[in-house]
This record gives structure tokens, sequence and C-alpha cells, in this order.
């Protein structure tokens, strides 16, 4: 049992561990997860300059990557979708809809002039064999830049988690030539889907940030959405919207997705709203502002390493000169080796030394006597020729012998010579040198990345006080009109999210959306929806001349459709929203009747839904109903039934 617990546990921690390394956590390096970089490095080995079928880098790429072949298209997908590394062609999907790309053989991709210039120097490369042993993988690209701040990255380990925003490429080389200059400098995120952020609470990457999407308003009842926020997609976007609005957080007449090449979500207002008014709503209660916390995890030496946006920047600016004085150096050595073999090769036919080797009969006879002859010349060479470099000698065609140029030789010699200062120079001055080398980029490329988030600062949302917004709704019998811009007789205050019950004389009723101004006839009772007022009435059946009362809440509706509250065949005497109402009954003359005049009070009748069937008020026809005295409270509305 002890060794099985031993098993589990040390398979486990080599699980945790491989997931954390090779798979989920990007490098601080070069920004890049495994399976990014063995693409790249596919690429990097095919490249002609011409596209190539993603189906065909996927199944080369295969032979670096130990999965299936779909998280490698989806990770050569989202890496062109970022927009930096590679050039495509085709539908590579959509980022604002979220909708997907086109299979691997109908699409084509290569690297962009940027990664050829900036990942890829076999030099300086470290690699390792590949998980079968057939092939050579990079431990790491050589980037010149900070490619993990570029592009951002997300990943999900055993146990930890990175969530890393993109940056605009030209501010991140700025803060880097910045840093090298020692000067203080801020970076902030900048998204491919745009937007407004606040970057208050970004603290270097360790805290969040609140984005919102770009929404301009055309006209009073139209608004139209430009941006969305990162991480959301227009499909999910109108889905919140929608569900506001039957939460009946926000109004809305329509909403239209004209999204192409840029975000285009238009959104149509109902009677009643305004564009202005209804911005704060969609910031409060959908996707069009969202809040994103940074979490700043990447391996750097072997292991995971928790740190912030400004001290990768540092690091990669640091990173940026060591690769530039390797390739200094190794520059520097070939500029030395050219200068040395074109010196010697002038000594070897300018002093005719090949004739001295003319009568030799053995090889080691011929390279004795060839480092005999060069002997003398020793001060002129930069180093001792080997017997590599004899044997380059011994290989020169008698032609070009015979037509050698020894100006020509000089003007080369020369130009290598000039140029090796240069190095030296720029070795001498690493720092200034990557300088001037992230200024060419800036100049170079800075014009393909502009920032896309524009910087605000974003107030806090009041979600309740969007909620209890007050509107004033006014009705007037006289003609028959009802809304927020009727001022008649009756005014009452309810929310802007507030719906309309009406009472008809007729026997039905509805619930409507508050309207600016709408014409109805034969309204009895007006008010909110607010499924807790109890109504009160009588009607009469015009068959046995019987009066009945019932009390009821109307709590379950559809919009604009219409109910019965009375009987079939009857007439409305008397309805009322006070609080149990009492009121004046005049009976019908009867022979040998005592009272003509009785006093009904709603006290006793059971409050029941409203298609329910009412109690009889009197044994005899009602003929007219007066209002009594109320009790119990104040009146909630009055009727307009005469």
């Amino acid at each position: 049992m002890d060794n099985l617990k031993h098993q589990m546990k040390d398979h486990f921690l080599q699980y945790a561990s491989y997931v954390i390394l090779d798979r989920a956590i990007p490098h601080v390096v070069d920004g890049l997860k495994p399976v990014q970089r063995r693409i790249l490095e596919t690429l990097w080995k095919q490249n002609d300059e011409k596209l190539h079928k993603v189906a065909n880098i996927v199944g080369q790429t295969m032979q670096l990557h130990p999965h299936g072949d779909a998280p490698i298209y989806e990770a050569l997908v989202n890496l062109a979708n970022k927009g930096h590394l590679l050039d495509r062609q085709g539908n590579f999907g959509n980022i604002y809809t979220g909708d997907p790309s086109a299979a691997a053989r109908y699409i084509e991709t290569r690297l962009s002039p940027l990664a050829r210039e900036t990942l890829f120097n076999p030099d300086i490369t470290e690699k390792i064999p590949s998980y079968d042993g057939r092939n050579m993988e990079p431990v790491t690209l050589p980037a010149k830049i900070p490619l993990l701040l570029i592009q951002g990255a997300t990943g999900i380990a055993v146990g930890m988690s990175t969530y890393i925003f993109p940056h605009n490429f030209t501010e991140l080389l700025e803060a880097e030539i910045a840093y090298l200059e020692g000067r203080d400098f801020k970076i902030y995120p900048d998204f491919p889907t745009g937007g407004i952020m606040d970057k208050s609470e970004y603290d270097k990457g360790r805290g969040k940030i609140k984005l919102r999407a770009k929404i301009d308003i055309q006209d009073s009842k139209t608004l139209v959405i430009r941006d969305i926020c990162y991480g959301t997609t227009t499909e999910s976007l109108i889905r919140t919207i929608d569900e506001a609005a039957k939460k009946g957080k926000i109004k809305i007449e329509s909403i239209n997705d004209y999204t192409a090449k840029n975000v285009e979500i238009e959104i149509k207002l109902p009677r009643g709203q305004y564009a202005e008014e209804m911005i704060d709503a969609l910031y409060g209660f959908t996707e069009c502002e969202v809040s994103l916390t940074s979490q700043v995890i990447v391996i750097k030496d072997g292991h995971p390493w928790e740190t912030d946006v400004h001290e990768i920047l540092k690091y990669n600016a640091n990173k940026l000169i060591e690769f530039l004085k390797q390739e200094l150096e190794i520059e520097r050595h070939r500029l030395l080796e050219k200068i040395f073999y074109k010196t010697l090769e002038r000594l070897f036919i300018e002093n005719r030394l090949y004739k001295k080797i003319e009568t030799v009969k053995t090889l080691e006879g011929i390279h004795k006597t060839l480092q005999d002859s060069l002997q003398p010349y020793s001060k002129e060479l930069l180093r001792s020729p080997t017997q590599e470099d004899r044997e380059r000698l011994l290989q020169i065609p008698i032609r070009r012998i015979s037509q050698f140029d020894i100006d020509k030789n000089h003007e080369e010699i020369a130009q290598l010579e000039k140029n090796l200062q240069q190095i030296e120079k720029d070795l001498k001055n690493v720092k200034k040198f990557t300088i001037q080398y992230l200024q060419k980029l800036i100049e170079k490329y800075g014009k393909e990345f502009p920032r896309k988030t524009r910087i605000k600062s974003i107030e806090e949302i009041d979600r309740r006080a969007i909620e209890t917004k007050q509107i004033k709704v006014g009705y007037d019998p006289k003609t028959g009109f009802v809304g927020t811009k009727v001022t008649g007789a009756v005014q009452f205050t309810c929310t802007n999210f507030d719906k309309l019950l009406l009472f008809f004389q007729d026997g039905t009723y509805k619930v409507i959306t508050i309207p600016e101004k709408q014409y109805l006839e034969n309204i009895v009772w007006v008010g909110v929806a607010d499924k807790k007022t109890v109504i009160n009435v009588i009607y009469k059946n015009i068959e046995n001349k019987q009066s009945w009362a019932k009390r009821f809440i109307v709590d379950k509706f559809i919009l604009d459709k219409s109910y019965p509250y009375v009987d079939e065949k009857s007439k409305l005497q008397y309805i009322s929203s006070d609080i149990e109402p009492t009121v004046q009954l005049e009976l019908a003359s009867k022979p040998k009747q005592k009272h003509s005049i009785l006093t009904y009070s709603f006290k006793e009748v059971l409050i029941k839904g409203a298609q329910a069937r009412g109690v009889r008020v009197a044994p005899q026809e009602v003929k007219k109903i007066s209002i009594g005295k109320v009790s119990g409270g104040k009146v909630q509305q009055l009727s307009f039934l005469e």
C-alpha cells in the first residue's frame, strides 16, 4: 500500500510538472507554449516566403508535437488571429463574432516579416531532441521582441493558471528603450477588440482592469456598438442584452448584428426610451462592461515565476542585449575569418607559393612545403593557418589563380575591415546598439500596430439607481391618452422598468409597456402592474340582474394580451383599488321591502384569481352603487367608471 501511495504521488508530480512546463504556461523568453513554438519552428524550416496549407503545417508539426493534430490546428489559428507572427489567407474565423475558421485544408499561412526578422537565428538557438529523438526542436526561440506581452497568454495548469493581457507593440518597445536609458516607464494593455479601458487598478499586471464596449449614439432612438470587450463576442454580448431585456433591466425594440470586418451592433429603442439614458443601463446589466483580472505566471529557468509585466519587460530587454551581443560576436568571428582567408588567398597567389608544391609527390609533403612557405608572412595573418585552411588553398582552380585581381582583393578586405570596426564599436556599447535596433523596429513595423483600446477613467455604475429611475405617467379621461408625455387628471410615479395595468369598461384588462403617448378607449382603471395591488370589482349579470363582487391580484400576464375579469354577459358596476372599500348599494324597488339602500364591505370577500367567480352582494337587483368610506388605509387609485 505504501509503495502504491509513493507511486501515485510520483506519477501525479510528473504529470503536474509536465502540464505546467510543457503545455499550459508560456516561457518568459519567447512568450510561447511548446505547441506554438513547434508550429513556428516548422514554418521556419519550410520558409520560402510562400503560403503553405495549414493542413500541411499541422502534419509537419506532428513530428515535434507528441499530441494530436486538433490542438496544433487550434493553436495555429489562435496564433494567426493575434495578428503579429503569421500572415493569413482564407477564413481563419472571426474574433468578434466567434465564428470558427475553415478546415485546415482550405486555409494557408506563412511567417510574417516581423517573425522572420525577430524570432529566428539558428546560431544562438539551443535545441534538444524531440519526443521521439528523430528531430531537434528549440528550447526557446531567441525572441528580440517582448512577445509574451505583445500577444498576451492564457493557460490553466495543475494548481495554477496564467492570464496575461496583450499590450501595444510600439509602446512595449518604447518602454524597453526607456528602461535601457534609465528612465521610468509604464505599460498598459491594448486589446485587439478595442474598447475603452480603465487601468487605475492594473497594478503592473497584478490587479484588474475595467473594460467597456464603445457605444455610439446614432440618433435619439438608436445606439450602435462599435467595439466589444476582450473575451466576449457579438453573440455573447447580444445574448446578455436579450437576457437583461427579459428581466426588465433595459427596454429595447430590436437588436441587429451587422458585424463583418468591424463590429456593428445596432440597438433600436421603443417609445419612452432614449439613447443617452440607455447607455448606463447597457454598461450596468450586459457584457458592454466587464472586469478582467490579470494573473502573471510564466516559466523561467525551468520553474514557474509569478511576477508582473514590468519585470517581464525588463527581463526581455536584458535578454535582447544578450541575443544581440551573441549575434555581434558571431558576426565578428565571421568577418575575421573572411579577412583571414582573403589575405591567405592573396599571399598564396601573389607570391606564387603554388609553384613550390608542383614537384612535391606526397600530400604530406605538399602540406609541409605550403606551411613552410607561409611562415614568412605570418605577421600579415590573423592566426596560423590550419590544415583545413591549406586544403582550401589547394582546391583553388587554376582559372581563378590566373584571373586573380589583387586590387579587388584589397578593396574587399578593406570593406570587411570597415564592417569589423563597426561591429567592434557596437560591441563596446551594446546598450546603445540595442536601443538603435528597437528604434528601427518601431520605425519599420510600428504603423502596423496602432493602439486600439482607448484609456479612460470609468465611473462605477450604480445599478440600483438605474433600476429605480423614476418617471411620471399621466392619464387624461377626457381624451383617452395615457403615457409619460400626457398631463391629465391622473398622475402617478413609477420606474422606467414598470408596466401599466389597464382595466376596460368591456370587462377585460391587459398589461402594456409604458408609452410616451397612446390613445386607449373606455379605460376605467389604470395603474402599475406591480403584481400586488388588490382590485375590487362589482359586476351585474345582464340576464338574471344579479350583482357579484370579487377581489383579485393580477400576478400573471403576457404583454399586450387581453384577459377577462368579469363573467360572460356581465356589466361592470364598480372598480377600485381601495384597501377593503365600503360602498352603498341602491336596490331596485320591491313590494314589502324594508330597506332600499344597503352598505356593503369588501372586507369579507376573499382574494382570488382574476378569472374566479365572485360572491353575490344582494338578494335583488342593484340599480346604483355609491362610494362609501374608505376603511383600512389610503386609496391607491381612483376608478374612472361613471
